[in-house]
């Protein structure tokens, strides 16, 4: 039990990176999508 602090930080640090980089990575697919013509796009 005197490590809890410690342990509580890592794992909110490290889901918060995970939140991060999800984040980035759909607002970057996003932004790439704009630019491609609606005719390349097959998935919509």
């Amino acid at each position: 039990m005197d490590h809890l602090g410690f342990i509580a930080v890592v794992y909110g640090t490290t889901f918060a990176v995970i939140i991060a980089l999800v984040v980035r990575t759909l607002s970057q697919g996003r932004d790439l999508a704009s630019k491609v013509a609606d005719k390349d796009k097959p998935w919509t």
